[in-house]
């Protein structure tokens, strides 16, 4: 009787589990300094997020738009208390690199968030999402990424990072790939938000991809990087080829 050959198996890997996160974190970069979000930042975050002419920056996030800053506020003490997701609140930092205790409020300009913590099998997704106009499409806003990466994998032991988003929401699905994530494809189907369909885009980004893409970040977020106008002399993906 033929023998019959073994099953193909992955690779043995680890099976020590990954750190949850923390809010008492705080992850500090040359533009952000972030830490765990409260309530009492919703007095300096709510007039950027507010009024008709922001209300487009929730079309793809699970909250709709606050229209009071008392119940923008309760809904933060709720996202305070959470474990997963767990928030953070992105401040902009001073002249010389650094966000003031005492000034938090005055200098948030968004939110992020883990989700989806899987410390077992090393899997976390980076989402949430909240940039104000003022964050949008500026160093401050790629460090930020940076910063939530590098925790994940070098402070956690994460082996896995996942983004996902509507498939219909483009800029995320532009920013997905130039951060480094693979695309993995969509979930049909996937979820009912706000009473409409929600085909999900998966990406991820994994342990042994994050050398080259910390190189890459890096490298983009030195300040040699940005000529006098501050515009950007090379683009981050340029930077991985």
């Amino acid at each position: 009787m033929a023998t019959r050959p073994p099953n193909p198996l992955g690779p043995i890997v680890s099976t020590n589990a990954a750190q949850h996160p923390s809010r008492a974190t705080r992850m500090v970069g040359r533009h952000v300094t972030l830490v765990g979000l409260t309530a009492s930042h919703a007095d300096g975050l709510y007039p950027h997020i507010s009024g008709p002419e922001n209300a487009y920056l929730w079309d793809y996030l699970y909250d709709d738009p606050f229209d009071d800053l008392a119940v923008f506020r309760a809904n933060l003490e709720v996202k305070e208390a959470s474990q997963d997701p767990t928030f953070y609140a992105v401040l902009l930092n001073n002249q010389v690199g650094v966000a003031d205790d005492d000034d938090d409020t005055k200098k948030i300009v968004g939110m992020v968030s883990y989700l989806r913590i899987d410390p077992k099998h090393k899997s976390v997704e980076v989402g949430n999402i909240m940039y104000t106009p003022q964050l949008q499409r500026t160093p401050a806003a790629t460090e930020t990424m940076y910063l939530m990466a590098r925790h994940a994998f070098e402070d956690l032991g994460y082996r896995r990072y996942e983004w996902k988003c509507n498939a219909l929401n483009a800029p995320s699905r532009r920013a997905a790939p130039r951060l480094g994530f693979t695309f993995e494809g969509v979930f049909r189907k996937h979820l009912i938000v706000k009473g409409r369909n929600r085909d999900t885009a998966w990406y991820s980004m994994l342990d042994d991809e994050w050398p080259n893409a910390k190189q890459a970040f890096e490298a983009w977020l030195d300040p040699s990087n940005f000529d006098s106008e501050g515009k950007q002399k090379k683009k981050l993906e340029e930077f991985r080829q």
